[in-house]
């Protein structure tokens, strides 16, 4: 039987890496790594990707844009869902101590995730880099010991590099959703979360009659976002996770009840709730 291809964003030991690593842990599959999420939804659409996983929302920082917005204008669909603490390690070359870092590389978001880490040690300085599993290639490869880099326990397996501190985020329940996502609109077999995307009438008390449809049907809302949407001023989407699966009646009739009250909508996704932490 051919493998399932599963594509990822990032180099060997990225979070995604992990986040797939997690949602197929007992099924064998061909991993795939790529540069940015436009080649991954290209290879998704074209056939040469089964699945790919993208992270979507992180408990501390919020909603991932980029991502919500790729979802909506593609034609792939969610069928799962993966939460992955994320615990930045502080890792070194072999034989670097903790005293003569001097330098930290790492994705941005990582190093903002860690300020407490940097406050208590003030002699380092965090420097920006293009991911966090790349950030620990590059100090590999520069072989210089007072060069560190933050990132995951794999990135520090992957490229045989030890781990000078563990888990360095300010908050220890740091986690980052991911969704894995297959080309095309179906039904999964127990889902209990639907995720959509909308752009209610431009009329008073729009958004509120979307919002009161699902009240006077029992759904639970889990989120509302809002969102600009590119090339309109001042025009906005919003983002909905919802319990539900696309097989209730009641919830095919709630969908085609907000539907008359947007010039837009779209279903991003039906899937079972992540159960890990």
């Amino acid at each position: 039987m051919e493998k399932l291809k599963v594509g990822y964003q990032g180099e060997h030991g990225t979070f995604s890496e992990i986040a797939v690593c997690q949602y197929y842990k007992n099924i064998e599959i061909e991993q795939r790594s790529y540069k940015n999420f436009i080649d991954i939804l290209n290879d998704l659409e074209s056939g040469v990707l089964d699945t790919a996983l993208l992270p979507v929302e992180n408990s501390t920082t919020g909603i991932i844009y980029r991502t919500y917005d790729l979802l909506a204008s593609r034609d792939v669909f969610a069928i799962g869902e993966q939460n992955v603490r994320i615990q930045e390690n502080l890792i070194g070359i072999q034989g670097s101590k903790i005293e003569e870092i001097k330098e930290v590389y790492s994705h941005p978001e990582a190093l903002g995730q860690c300020t407490g880490f940097f406050n208590t040690h003030p002699w380092m300085k965090p420097v920006s880099y293009q991911d966090t599993a790349k950030s620990v290639e590059f100090i590999k490869e520069c072989n210089d010991p007072t060069k560190g880099a933050l990132a995951s326990y794999l990135a520090a397996e992957y490229y045989d590099c030890p781990i000078l501190e563990k888990n360095v985020n300010d908050n220890a329940l740091n986690t980052t959703r991911f969704l894995c996502v297959c080309k095309g609109e179906r039904i999964v077999e127990n889902a209990n979360k639907i995720s959509m995307y909308f752009v209610v009438n431009h009329e008073p008390g729009a958004l509120y009659e979307v919002i009161k449809i699902f009240a006077e049907n029992h759904l639970n809302m889990l989120k509302l976002e809002s969102r600009p949407i590119q090339g309109r001023l001042f025009e906005y989407c919003f983002y909905i996770d919802f319990d539900g699966s696309l097989d209730n009646p009641v919830v095919q009739e709630v969908i085609a009840k907000v539907k008359g009250h947007c010039v837009e909508m779209k279903c991003l996704g039906s899937y079972r709730k992540s159960m890990e932490d």
